[in-house]
């Protein structure tokens, strides 16, 4: 079947565009990361005469993520790739030369050869809980950056820096109340809220953080692709005889998710019965207490992903038999 393939190499002012025919020839386009250059981006494929084509990008941080969603509700199949994914397959066809028209290329032939899955926008409630709770990240690292300035700045600038740090903890105040209204005016943010409650071990950010991020669980077909979505997934290191390394986190996946579970796992691990017994039940094994700390970010996924897809609250008892 013809087919067309949009590769799409995303900027923030710009769009690199390299639309696949189904000859193998590329047609390029260069829009604006913005409404205006969507409608243009749509107009030019309706010029070529493209037909619903699967259009393919890499998640760029979060410039992507508009364009996706423009793109889904005008009815194309979009895909969001990790950016691993084309580095790994522009290495395996030896491409040596990197320039935005090159990338969009190579988007486009790894969307036709590979046929990556659809991407699944989220609701317009989890993307504006997203955005807030992205946002109190920025304000607390703001205000750490300017705290350790305070430390060592001189007195001509300690009350500037000061008043700043002040300015950051109302600011973050007053999202972190947006945030749960926002959550208390959803009745299913609001329930799932109750359900994460659950959990030993989960504060209030931190269900904030997983609902901003899992409480779609239809984008995933099991737990697995959760996890992923942390990078929290071991990759194993393993050939032949000779090579027997250590698994590790592959960490290709969110940051900021493994970042907002460090302190929750570090939490259940040591205040609540069933982290304690899953540390004793690991150590004894001989496993470090790093990779403890990791199993038990990754367990927290698993189990906000079962109790979110029951839709029932946490039961200790079967977790004690890990």
């Amino acid at each position: 079947m013809d087919a067309y393939h949009l590769g799409i190499d995303v900027s923030k002012a710009k769009l690199d565009c390299a639309l696949r025919r189904p000859d193998g020839k590329f047609r390029n386009k260069v829009v604006g990361n913005n409404a205006s250059g969507f409608n243009e981006l749509i107009a030019w494929l309706e010029r070529q005469k493209a037909a619903g084509p699967h259009a393919c990008m890499e998640a760029t941080g979060v410039y992507w993520e508009a364009v996706a969603e423009y793109l889904s509700t005008t009815g194309l199949t979009v895909s969001v790739i990790n950016p691993s994914q084309i580095k790994a397959f522009g290495a395996s066809r030896m491409v040596r030369t990197k320039t935005d028209k090159v990338d969009s290329q190579l988007i486009a032939d790894f969307c036709t050869e590979r046929h990556p899955e659809s991407w699944q926008p989220p609701s317009p409630s989890e993307r504006i809980l997203r955005a807030l709770v992205l946002r109190l990240e920025s304000l607390q690292v703001m205000q750490t950056q300017e705290s350790n300035r305070l430390d060592v700045a001189r007195d001509i600038v300690k009350n500037e820096i000061q008043n700043h740090v002040d300015w950051l903890e109302a600011q973050k105040k007053s999202l972190i109340k947006r945030i749960r209204e926002h959550i208390d005016n959803d009745p299913d943010l609001r329930g799932k809220q109750e359900i994460l409650d659950s959990i030993p071990g989960l504060g209030e950010r931190t269900i904030a953080t997983l609902l901003a991020f899992y409480s779609d669980l239809t984008r995933f077909k099991s737990a697995r692709q959760a996890v992923a979505l942390a990078g929290l997934d071991p990759r194993h290191r393993e050939s032949g005889s000779s090579v027997k390394g250590k698994s590790h986190m592959s960490k290709i996946g969110h940051a900021f998710l493994r970042k907002s579970l460090y302190m929750p796992a570090m939490t259940t691990l040591y205040k609540t019965d069933w982290g304690k017994h899953f540390y004793k039940r690991l150590a004894s094994a001989g496993k470090p207490p790093k990779l403890i700390i990791g199993a038990m970010m990754r367990k927290l996924v698993h189990v906000a992903f079962g109790v979110l897809k029951s839709g029932k609250m946490f039961d200790p008892s079967l977790h004690r038999l890990d």
